[in-house]
């Protein structure tokens, strides 16, 4: 430690402060030894003073900051030389070795005062740096130099430094100096070397020898390193071991290079040819051996503090894996570690406790191989207790100590200022026993240097301490009041420094205890500490420090805060790897306190946040990002204060899927169908193995793909398969935890299990043959798994199953079908295929029972018998067939079945009822003769009757019968006639509807498409549409079955209608045509008009009325100034909407809507944008221009007033006569897109027309389009009207007319809004159901 003494000047009536500076190693405070008081300060010559002077001057204590600057005050210069110190080495000289072309520095620097003097001894002798010309010396110092240019070799040896002045003499360490030659390349023959591939082979280098071990490269010709694995390596010896070699290892520029680090000097050796000599089959499996160390046993010594390296290299097919395990215990993880892909063990710093017994196994699929290794550890001395420098008065007793360790155990020896204390005189105040020297009654010149000596047969080590002698008053060298500040449970020390010889001593008082050495937690330590244990709030308050024997006394203030905690504590935590795992640590502390730091560490590593946010620090929570295995492990929280610190430590324990078992080997099984697979678990990750699954790949037969063979429990480390013969396998196996299965460990080697005779037979053995005289046999092929030998065949044995006695004909083929000739006609046949191969035949397989081919029948079924019937809902004819089964002999085959050939020849009797003759009746034979078809209906199986539904009723037919196998049909039987009876009619085809006023509605529909029977007429029922639903059902009876259409009348315009029209037979009624209508309103040109200006268009839209015929008006517009002609458009009022366009921009224009001679609105409207300015002298201002373009519209007038006087006066005509003009309108059914539109009289053109004036079918020509009073009509798909209407209305829906919502006659839901300049359209009569 280092110190302050402080002197009193001895000048009367004076007191200053004089500091001496000193670094002694003892635990309280002493000055240098080499410190002298002149004459009034001696012992014994101390000028007396009266008491009250001697009091004040013991009083005074200089404080440090009083002294500081003062080290080199002029006091302190005048008695500088008169402050003298014992010499201290300071720095040794070190052992090492050098080279010729080195500089040889000896280092040896010393203090002390007097300046010392240096001298060296070199192999125990006296040795004379500044004698010998070949070194020079440094300045105040005794490190020389040797320079490189002179021979070095004679100053090998081993040389110690010696510093001295009046107080004693201080020794150096010893230090070793070896000279060596520098390293040379030795002659060399060129090595070629040639293996058979698999086989082992080392590489020898034999580098010159060096005492520091060179570092060994092997390299190519292009200073490429050799590439090192399990199988390739270095050894400590430097040569390259190969486990196995394969073709790849042929090169011959193996080179090894050996860098001597201290001679800074590389050899290239003389490269070797290696050549490997290629094997022409699979390269065997090997036991593995060890190729170093090549005995079985090896004992190695090794020196406490250093490295050791235990080396295990084996050999072997396939590369051995090596495993160090310590025999006599648990081999250290933290001391060692595996080196050089495992083939090293490594003591970094090897220890007393690694001293034992150590074994490495080399193991492969065939073997192990083991060594053993006995490591002895011994220890060079090391000091475990130093001797002290210490001060002392006269009179007092000295005791230095010294202990050392070390294996052996080392012997101590003193020495006093560099000279054996055995060489010395004896002394009877001194006394030498083992480790400690005591010295009674010391005197002044009694100062000197004692050395303390430890030896054993691994090396010396020394220690300097002095004795200085002297007489000192006591000082208090503490500070007063000081404050000491600690937290609860912390240990106080209260500093009372003292100076002086012979050593003060102090004691502590508080006015808090009666004593503190009553106090068990409190101690006062040599050095004057006062020492408190495990404070609390109690122990805080003033305590005093005195020297016993003066009036010297400083004192202390202990504040004691409550201690700083983690609450509440961290839990540990098992995670997921990849997972974000969160810490946080919150810390209750002291008011008075704060927290400086707030850190985080792993073990003992302190963590960072990284630029790869690893690690993030949130307030007081630790973010651990994609965490994996190795970030596992313990991680502590430590919050810092000014005065303390709290942590709390939690684990982090990552679970993820198990590492790949390892050491995998596969061993014979006494079975040869057998294997055994035997593995080491690897790494479970903290989630225990459930199981392991064996996988194998077949690479004779297989598909190159993992089969699963076998799954054992996680406990199990070995398993049985039982695999095919004849096949080569690669083994592989899975571990599975929790959280997964790891990747596969697999076997380098392929295995090929013994060849056996087959051990099963081919299956589904079966006959497929076709043609009649032959008997194909086929079968399943085996599994080329199951073929178990070379040369597999399949044996066919065959024979007539009426030759039962006869012997088996049999032939060996590769694989199906087999064919046998000359078989006949469905011959039974017994079969067998069994499976061989060279080693022999598989089991005896079963007997087979088959027929050669087959032929087709030669006989038709007979007695064939018909009976009709009625379908429950008289809509279509059951008839029950019956007949006797054919003879099995005119089979010639397997029967599988009969087949019923039904054929309609159309329907029954000459006409269709009172139905009109005619075209009608002519197209109504047509379309059922197109109708009438021929069925087949099979019947599996010997059957004899069967059961035909859905036939038509009202018709006749034929039916006739065949029995058919496999290779095809017999002849039919002799037709049978039948008919079917009559039934009721289907619902007739379409209903339509047109309205000619508003009270009346006329229904059109077609005929039923299937009358089943002759139609006898109409039956038509009707009802108004209410909320109630419970109108009454209004019935007409219509007895003209041709008739097809009926007009009813005062219906209510307001409302919605309900039909239903079905037709009637003999049988009855039949199902019902259902739809909802009602009746169209007079139309009315549109009023409520809105309109959109822009600066060339005005866009007029409107609301049509609902349910209201479609009526055409006028659109006129003209500029208000007068300048231009009126411009008429004709609209209709179904559009909603109409465009104007090529208007002039900022203009005004008078619109009005014109309905038969009759305004119904004006309005005036203005373009936007700038408006034009006339144009002057064009000629459109001329007035032969203005008179041509007047004759040119009125003609055009004229035009449009003779088209509208024809519509209004053609358009009506005649149904019945068109239905005459057409072929097939009624009498078949209609499509849905058969109508064409309905048009009224005075809106037959719609602006989509090209011509006002030209008539324009808008239908196909069986169309209603020109009936008269109706509207623009269109189809919807299912046949019904789509009349144009305008607008919205509350028209009834289904549920009746207060429905809402409803926007047409048949739609009840929501109109879509018409397109720009088109018509809007809307179902207008036929609602269905």
């Amino acid at each position: 430690m280092c110190f302050h003494m402080t002197f009193l000047s001895t000048r009367p009536g004076t007191r200053s402060c004089l500091r001496g500076y000193a670094c002694v190693l003892s635990a309280h405070a002493t000055p240098p030894s080499g410190l002298r008081y002149e004459a009034e300060h001696r012992i014994g010559q101390r000028r007396q003073r009266p008491a009250s002077e001697r009091r004040q001057e013991q009083k005074h204590v200089c404080p440090e900051h009083q002294l500081r600057g003062l080290e080199r005050g002029p006091i302190l210069q005048r008695r500088e030389g008169h402050l003298k110190k014992p010499p201290t080495i300071t720095a040794q000289p070190k052992s090492y070795t050098a080279f010729p072309v080195d500089d040889i520095i000896l280092v040896c620097n010393a203090s002390g005062n007097p300046p010392p003097t240096f001298r060296w001894t070199r192999n125990g002798t006296r040795f004379d740096p500044i004698a010998d010309p070949g070194t020079s010396v440094s300045n105040n110092s005794g490190t020389f130099t040797v320079v490189a240019n002179d021979p070095v070799e004679q100053y090998q040896g081993r040389y110690r430094c010696y510093a001295a002045n009046e107080l004693g003499t201080a020794v150096s360490d010893e230090a070793r100096l070896i000279i060596e030659n520098n390293p040379t390349l030795p002659k060399e023959k060129k090595v070629k070397i040639s293996v058979e591939e698999g086989h082992s082979v080392v590489l020898n280098c034999n580098p010159p020898f060096s005492s520091a071990p060179p570092q060994i490269h092997w390299m190519d010709k292009d200073l490429k390193h050799i590439q090192l694995s399990e199988r390739v390596t270095t050894g400590l010896d430097g040569s390259l071991y190969f486990a196995n070699v394969n073709a790849s290892d042929s090169r011959s520029d193996y080179s090894c290079n050996p860098h001597y680090t201290n001679a800074r000097t590389i050899l290239p050796m003389e490269p070797i040819s290696l050549t490997v000599i290629p094997s022409n089959a699979l390269v065997s499996n090997r036991k593995p051996s060890l190729l170093s160390p090549s005995t079985g046993r090896s004992s190695h010594l090794a020196l406490r503090g250093k490295s050791l390296v235990l080396e295990c290299i084996p050999e072997g097919h396939p590369t051995p894996t090596v495993q160090w395990v310590r025999k006599d215990g648990t081999l250290s993880a933290s001391r060692t570690s595996k080196q050089n892909h495992g083939m090293w063990l490594s003591f970094a710093e090897i220890s007393e406790n690694d001293d034992g017994e150590y074994e490495c196994l080399a193991t492969n699929l065939m073997g192990v191989a083991k060594h053993s290794f006995t490591v002895t550890v011994e220890a060079a001395p090391h000091w475990t207790k130093q001797p002290e420098s210490q001060l002392y008065a006269p009179g007092e007793t000295v005791r230095l100590h010294c202990e050392a360790s070390g294996i052996p155990t080392p012997s101590i020896s003193w020495s006093m200022n560099g000279d054996p204390i055995s060489g010395i005189d004896q002394d009877s105040r001194r006394r030498v026993h083992g480790g400690t020297i005591i010295l009674k009654e010391v005197k002044f010149e009694d100062t000197a240097v004692y050395q303390c000596q430890a030896s054993n047969k691994h090396g010396t080590i020394l220690v300097n301490a002095f004795i200085h002698v002297i007489m000192l008053p006591p000082q208090i060298l503490t500070k007063d009041e000081e404050v000491y500040k600690v937290t609860e449970g912390q240990t106080a020390a209260l500093k009372c420094n003292t100076f002086g010889s012979p050593r003060p001593k102090v004691t502590w008082d508080s006015p808090s205890w009666d004593s503190v050495l009553s106090n068990p937690r409190m101690s006062i330590l040599t050095t004057g500490v006062l020492q408190v244990n495990n404070t609390s709030m109690e122990d805080a308050g003033l305590y005093t420090c005195s020297v016993l024997n003066s009036n010297l006394s400083i004192t202390a203030q202990l504040q004691v805060f409550n201690r700083s905690v983690i609450q509440p504590l961290p839990e540990s935590q098992r995670v997921r790897s990849g997972q974000l795992v969160t810490i946080t640590c919150h810390a209750r502390i002291d008011a008075q306190l704060k927290i400086v730091q707030r850190q985080w560490r792993k073990g003992r590593q302190k963590l960072m946040e990284s630029s790869e946010n690893k690690y993030t620090f949130d307030g007081p929570s630790l973010m651990i990002s994609d965490i994996q295995s190795e970030d596992e492990g313990k991680y502590t929280c430590e919050v810092i204060t000014n005065l303390d610190m709290a942590d709390a430590t939690v684990s982090i324990i990552v679970m993820d899927r198990p590492d790949p078992p390892k050491n995998l080997q596969v061993i014979e099984h006494p079975d040869p169908e057998r294997l055994t697979v035997r593995w080491t678990p690897g790494d479970h990750h903290n989630s225990p193995i459930e199981a392991f699954i064996v996988e194998v790949e077949e690479q004779r037969f297989g598909k190159g793909e993992w089969v699963k063979e076998k799954r054992v429990k996680g406990d199990v480390a070995q398993a049985d398969l039982h695999l095919h013969p004849f096949c080569i396998y690669r083994v592989q196996v899975k571990a599975i935890n929790g959280l997964g299965e790891s990747d596969p460990a697999e076997s380098p080697e392929l295995y090929e299990m013994p060849a056996a005779a087959p051990s099963g037979s081919p299956e589904n053995v079966q006959s497929e043959s076709i043609d009649p005289d032959t008997l194909v046999i086929t079968w399943k092929e085996m599994d080329r798994l199951s073929f178990n030998g070379p040369k597999f065949k399949y044996k066919v044995m065959w024979k007539r199953q009426a030759d039962k006695g006869a012997p088996w004909e049999h032939a060996e083929v590769d694989k199906p079908p087999f064919v046998v000739k000359d078989a006949g006609t469905y011959t039974p046949f017994m079969v067998k295929v069994q499976a061989v191969n060279e080693i022999g035949a598989g089991p005896a397989p079963p007997e087979v029972t088959m027929h050669s081919g087959e032929d087709i029948p030669t006989a038709a079924p007979s007695d064939i018998r018909v009976e009709p019937m009625v379908s429950a809902d008289r809509l279509t004819s059951l008839v029950q067939v019956k007949w006797a089964a054919v003879h099995p002999e005119t089979v010639r085959g397997h029967l599988l079945g009969y087949k019923i050939h039904l054929q309609r020849l159309g329907v029954r009797g000459n006409g269709v009822g009172h139905m009109k003759r005619g075209k009608r009746e002519r197209r109504e034979r047509e379309r059922e003769r197109e109708q009438e078809s021929n069925t087949t209906v099979e019947v599996k199986g010997p059957k004899e009757e069967v059961l035909l539904e859905d036939l038509r009723l009202y018709s006749n037919y034929v039916v006739s019968i065949a029995a058919y196998n496999s290779k095809g049909d017999g002849p039919y039987s002799t037709p049978e006639s039948f008919s079917t009876p009559e039934g009721k009619p289907e619902p007739p085809a379409s209903l339509k509807f047109t309205s000619p006023t508003e009270t009346e509605l006329t229904l059109h529909w077609t005929p039923p498409a299937q009358l089943n029977g002759v139609l006898q007429g109409y039956l038509l029922q009707y009802q108004e549409i209410v909320s109630s639903n419970d109108s009454p059902l209004q019935v007409v009876t219509i007895e003209d079955p041709s008739a097809s259409h009926f007009t009813l009348q005062s219906l209510n315009p307001q409302s919605w209608y309900r039909f239903y029209l079905r037709g009637r037979t003999v049988a009855g009624d039949g199902d019902a045509i259902t739809k909802d209508a009602a009746t169209l309103l007079d139309g009315v040109p549109p009023s409520n008009i809105s309109t959109s200006v822009g600066e060339t268009y005005v866009n007029l839209s409107w609301v049509p009325g609902e349910r209201h015929r479609n009526v055409e008006f006028h659109i006129q517009y003209q500029r208000n100034n007068g300048g231009s002609e009126k411009i008429f458009k004709t609209v209709n009022s179904i559009e909603s909407f109409h465009k104007i366009d090529d208007l002039k921009p900022g203009t005004h224009y008078n619109f009005t809507i014109i309905f038969s001679n009759k305004t119904h609105w004006a309005k005036e409207i203005k373009t936007e944008g700038p408006g034009l300015s006339e144009v002057q002298g064009g000629f459109a201002t001329q007035g032969w221009f203005i008179g041509l373009i007047s004759a040119i519209v009125l003609l055009l007038l004229i035009l449009l007033i003779l088209c509208f006087i024809k519509r209004s006066k053609g358009g009506k005509y005649s149904v019945k006569d068109k239905e005459e003009g057409q072929v097939d309108s009624e009498a078949r059914p209609m499509k849905d897109d058969t109508f064409g539109e309905y048009s009224d009289n005075e809106e037959k053109r719609t602006p989509s027309q090209p011509s006002l004036c030209v008539e324009s079918k808008l239908g196909s020509d069986d169309s209603l389009a020109e009936y008269g009073d109706s509207v623009d009509i269109q189809f919807n798909e299912d046949g019904s009207f789509i009349g144009q209407y305008s607008g919205h209305r509350d028209g009834p829906g289904p549920g009746g007319p207060d429905s809402s919502g409803a926007t047409s006659p048949v739609n009840p839901s929501a109109m879509v809004p018409p397109g720009m300049g088109h018509p809007n359209s809307i179902n207008l009569m036929g609602r269905g159901n």
